[in-house]
């Protein structure tokens, strides 16, 4: 089991990520116990939700009420307003589990994002990979960490050399955004990856494992923690249009500092817009 916390340098958001580690590593624990006995349903047509993802939520949702029950809890199996909880003093927002699919199918790209939101800025997140015990960890201020191990975004400054990933709906056509954009980027970098995970893709991106995710439309509870990751391991992270991040609208690029601008440059030139909730 890897250390409680980081080594963080006297933040003032520690409290706040030890709750969240313990959160995320709960959430964690209902998966690896529902392995193999869950039933499958769907939420809407090649989108699926399980009886683990209930249960990791709700373990999840008692870790924090348990340490802060005054906090609005943002999950994604009950979502409620999304803009009225993120403009809380504090709001929690949770995925129990990124890569339903990838789950059902045990394909290893799966995990728990925890994170918390002060005045709708992100300062405390967790992205914890169950399968390998990976807990990636950063506070504001405090840097990005895998264990108990610093994290740096890769130096990559070109696009022809970097390695992408992208985020995919569940169901998608020929003229989607993310399809468009695709299509565009495909042939201008080394590679793209559409791993399933949205929250592991900024996780190796935050690690250095991947020079860069971008998605045009995506919920708050897939990207709040690796936001944060990416920010503090060095990267850069804007609207995939290049305007600021918000987490209301969760569109976005993130990236290494040098391959930011050429991405944001063949996105524009791909004729998609973000999708407007």
């Amino acid at each position: 089991m890897p250390a409680e916390l980081p080594p963080l340098a006297d933040s003032p958001h520690a409290e706040l990520l030890r709750v969240a580690l313990l959160a995320a590593r709960a959430g964690g624990e209902m998966l690896r116990q529902w392995r193999g006995k869950f039933q499958a349903r769907e939420k809407s047509p090649a989108d699926l939700v399980t009886d683990a993802d209930l249960a990791s939520q709700k373990a999840i949702a008692r870790v924090v009420a348990e340490h802060y029950p005054d906090h609005a809890f943002l999950g994604e199996e009950n979502p409620g307003d999304i803009r009225r909880l993120l403009a809380q003093p504090y709001c929690w927002i949770v995925d129990p589990l990124d890569g339903t699919t990838n789950y059902v199918h045990d394909f290893p790209a799966y995990a728990v994002s925890v994170a918390v939101a002060n005045q709708g800025e992100v300062v405390a997140g967790v992205i914890y990979d169950p399968v390998h015990d990976h807990a990636y960890a950063a506070a504001k201020g405090s840097g990005a960490w895998l264990n108990d191990e610093p994290m740096r975004v890769s130096n990559s400054a070109r696009l022809d050399e970097s390695l992408l990933a992208m985020s995919l709906p569940a169901q998608v056509d020929s003229l989607s955004p993310d399809v468009l954009d695709f299509v565009a980027v495909v042939g201008r970098c080394r590679g793209v990856r559409r791993t399933g995970s949205a929250a592991m893709n900024l996780a190796f991106v935050a690690r250095g494992v991947l020079d860069a995710k971008w998605a045009r439309a995506i919920h708050p509870w897939d990207v709040a923690a690796g936001v944060l990751l990416v920010r503090e391991a060095g990267g850069t992270v804007t609207a995939s249009d290049g305007g600021e991040f918000n987490l209301a609208d969760a569109h976005l690029i993130a990236s290494t500092p040098g391959v930011h601008g050429e991405l944001l440059g063949v996105l524009r030139e791909s004729g998609a817009t973000p999708v407007v909730r």
